[in-house]
């Protein structure tokens, strides 16, 4: 062999070893030789971006629990921290008696201070998960020898639950579709106004900490549902008992799951995965669920479980005929799934047969009320009155969607349809998520609360996906070909998930690698946004890209405003403190429900039973610390509906109803001299209904004038001698004309009275509030006197005696 034919064989076989140094780097249509230097390089400045995209992505989750926590704390700094609403001071008063008592005594609590005569067992008919929550973090902060009030801890758990909300928004859509659009995600849910109304300080409620326990349960499921680890569907059923704990709406969450396992098992997503994260959340969420008591055995004998039961037996159905078509050979797995579908019918047509006869044995179906106003939003209307008189069980108005979700509205469609590409069982769950919470906001304004998470999630995904494709194609024409520079990542990009599959090793480029190639170009074709290229060429023109991203940014601006005034202007403001502004701008507060319940408490025996309508009994109890007969909690419809009927009788029926009850005293709630509608006055026809349909007697057609509620001249006799309008209108016309001018004027109903001449004969007022919103009437031992005596100056003279009438004889004398 010759010497050039040696040297030619050695460069042959250095030539792999060149190619192995020497690699390129794409940039836009061209692609750039790089060395393994300039690969080393750059891969360092990678993960020096990446870290440090990571960083920052960990201080942007930290403002946005912080913004999400000072936002809700408006209420306080315009007000003082005070507990809100009605339902907020029983929570209060349970966690009070907790800390008290400790947990254990909390179960077996009996309160004869509500429903007299019944009264009632606090232990049982609550859910104490919001209570623990507070307890535990006030004997916490005890032990940290920080002395704080069980108030201040009632006042501010609600915002701090609200920024545990807004990361665990984060880590759901982040295990859906990647860090970007969790971190949008948080950044909305932090400041939804829908979920303000209900977590603002002093928001002592339920849903605080429910919505965090239901969007954390839904992470845990999706993280399952991804990893399949059974260490995940053990922390995942931990969080359901936590959420069964804390709120009625758990049964949201049962019935959901089995809606997505089922849209799993038939569009052909079956994996073992599904089962690791459904079948072990309700074997150990329904055994834990039932030990709670006020779910007790409803968690297996309710129809609102049956679903999640059936999907669990559909699911083992479908796995087991899996198996058994990978055991059998093909004939022999034709012969046994007939066998075991025929067996399989039968057993299923005899449990439904079962069921059948036990749901219809139930006037329900099984069902509790709330969930067949649900399913059917009439029927609370037909059947359960005290269910549809309360204003969050109505159906939301149009504008009410835009208050609280705000740009949410355009951004949930997008959310939607980018779910959609790609479609996994991750995004899969957050579609029927959204799609559900949206029937349930419509049917009842309260489910906004649940639609504003679902809505947050969605336009966390569309917003990301907007941007994502908008600065990609920003920042596309202006790439330099530089190896490091090419190589760099950004912070959307690093956010962006799933992360592109690595280049094949063939000759031709991998679809992996030309989808890589595209992205650096612009938007991809997977993107939604394909509909913004005009180029032809797979990418936004640049104009185009910034006038959207302009537009984007003016959106959110206008998003984070709003949620701020709303915030600060609509959900901050307590119930029992009032406040209002002159055309100068002064500031007037109205303190009539503290005033009315202090003068309670300090002015009349501590064994005293009052009586009002339900709305007031949580506040009464807790803040005058006064027996009541009945109050929110409403689980006795025949109690209220007797309260209504006295309510809606005549004085002296009604007096003998109170006395019957032992009642001392009557509180109403009326805003004709201010203002204020919310009264019991407006509240009236309710009390007519609710008591009308345990009471015949009570008949709504006899307090309507041809079809109308109306309170002046025209209202029927019936209204006009009630109690109700009595108590609410006695001296009423002399006082109206300090604020009217005009004598016996209504500024809520804008009209005159109907009768302002009226006398109470079994009744005396004993306290007035200063505006007039608060009256209290002690009920008499027997009735007074006659309210108008006789003019003894204008009685009639004597009828003669019966001598000076007898006949007389004709000389005028009286006959012997």
């Amino acid at each position: 062999m010759s010497s050039a034919q040696r040297a030619e064989g050695q460069l042959v076989k250095q030539k792999p070893v060149a190619q192995k140094e020497v690699a390129t780097i794409s940039n836009g249509d061209i692609d750039l030789p790089v060395s393994s230097a300039d690969l080393k390089s750059s891969r360092a400045e990678k993960l020096n971006r990446s870290a440090a995209a990571q960083i920052i992505n960990g201080f942007a989750l930290l403002g946005i629990c912080v913004l999400a926590f000072c936002i809700r704390l408006f209420s306080v700094v315009k007000y003082e921290s005070v507990i809100h609403e009605f339902d907020p001071y029983f929570n209060y008063r349970v966690t009070g008696f907790l800390t008290r008592e400790g947990f254990y005594n909390l179960w077996n609590w009996f309160d004869e201070h509500t429903w007299y005569p019944l009264g009632r067992v606090i232990g049982g008919t609550i859910y104490p998960g919001l209570m623990w929550t507070a307890g535990v973090l006030y004997n916490v902060l005890h032990l940290l020898n920080i002395p704080i009030h069980v108030q201040e801890v009632c006042v501010f758990l609600a915002p701090l639950f609200s920024a545990f909300c807004a990361l665990s928004a984060y880590l759901f859509v982040k295990e859906i579709r990647g860090q970007g659009a969790g971190l949008m995600a948080a950044a909305f849910t932090a400041v939804v106004p829908s979920y303000i109304s209900r977590s603002v300080a002093g928001s002592f409620d339920n849903e605080g900490v429910a919505i965090f326990a239901l969007i954390f349960v839904f992470y845990l499921y999706v993280k399952t549902l991804n990893t399949g680890s059974l260490a995940w569907a053990t922390a995942s059923a931990m969080a359901y008992l936590y959420m069964v704990m804390s709120w009625g709406g758990y049964s949201f969450i049962i019935n959901l799951l089995p809606i997505h396992c089922l849209a799993c098992v038939f569009t052909g997503r079956l994996s073992h995965r599904l089962y690791v994260a459904y079948a072990p959340l309700i074997v150990m969420g329904t055994i834990g669920a039932a030990m709670i008591p006020v779910v007790g055995f409803n968690a297996v004998l309710m129809s609102e479980h049956f679903g999640a039961f059936f999907a669990f037996g559909v699911l083992h159905g479908a796995l087991f005929i899996r198996y058994v078509k990978s055991v059998l050979p093909a004939k022999a797995y034709q012969a046994a799934k007939t066998l075991v579908l025929t067996g399989g019918v039968a057993i299923i047509g005899v449990l439904l047969a079962l069921i059948t006869g036990y749901v219809m044995a139930s006037p329900t179906f099984g069902w509790t009320g709330r969930s067949l106003s649900l399913l059917d939003p009439t029927y609370a209307s037909k059947y359960i009155p005290i269910i549809a008189s309360v204003s969050e069980h109505q159906p939301p108005a149009w504008p009410s969607y835009f208050t609280d979700i705000h740009v949410l509205v355009l951004l949930v469609p997008a959310g939607l349809a980018a779910c959609f590409r790609p479609l996994s069982d991750a995004s899969l769950f957050l579609i029927l998520y959204g799609v559900t919470a949206v029937y349930f906001s419509g049917v009842m304004v309260r489910l906004m609360l649940v639609l504003a998470p679902a809505a947050c999630c969605l336009g966390g995904v569309a917003a990301h996906e907007f941007l994502l494709a908008l600065t990609r194609a920003i920042r596309a024409p202006n790439l330099a070909p530089s190896p490091v520079t090419d190589a760099s990542v950004s912070l959307l990009d690093t956010a962006a998930a799933p992360s592109p599959a690595p280049k094949s090793k063939g000759k031709g480029k991998s679809s992996a690698a030309k989808a890589e190639k595209a992205k650096g170009k612009g938007v991809t074709a997977e993107s939604m946004f394909d509909f913004l290229d005009t180029s032809g060429k797979g990418r936004i023109p640049r104009d185009v890209a910034w006038i959207g991203l302009v537009a984007a940014t003016l959106g959110l601006i206008f998003y984070i405003g709003h949620c701020v005034w709303v915030s600060a202007e609509m959900y901050s403001a307590p119930s029992i403190v009032l406040q209002t502004r002159d055309p100068q701008g002064g500031v007037h507060v109205f303190d009539d429900f503290r005033e009315a319940y202090g003068w309670l408490r300090f002015n009349t025996d501590p064994n005293c039973k009052v009586a009002s309508w339900w709305d007031y009994g949580y506040q009464t109890t807790a803040m005058a610390n006064r027996t009541v007969l009945v109050d929110n909690n409403t689980w006795n419809n025949t109690h209220i509906a007797t309260v209504g009927r006295a309510m809606a009788s005549p004085e002296k029926k009604a007096w003998q109803i109170y006395r019957d009850l032992d009642t001392e005293y009557v509180l109403v709630v009326f805003g004709g001299f201010i203002g204020y509608p919310s009264d019991d006055i407006n509240k009236f026809l309710w009390m007519v209904r609710i008591g009308g349909g345990v009471f015949p007697d009570i008949k709504e057609k006899d307090y309507l004038a041809q079809g109308s509620y109306r309170v002046d001249d025209q209202a029927p006799p019936a209204l006009l001698n009630c109690l109700m309008y009595k108590l609410s209108y006695y001296r009423f016309a002399e006082a109206s004309t300090m604020v009217t001018g005009r004598y016996g004027f209504d500024r809520v109903r804008n009209t005159m009275i109907g009768k302002t001449d009226i006398s109470l004969q079994y009744f005396e007022e004993v306290f007035t509030s200063e505006h007039w919103m608060v009256r209290i009437y002690r009920v008499l031992d027997r009735p007074n006197r006659e309210t108008k005596l006789k003019n003894p100056r204008r009685a009639k003279p004597p009828r003669r005696s019966s001598s000076s009438s007898r006949p007389r004889s004709a000389s005028g004398a009286p006959p012997k």
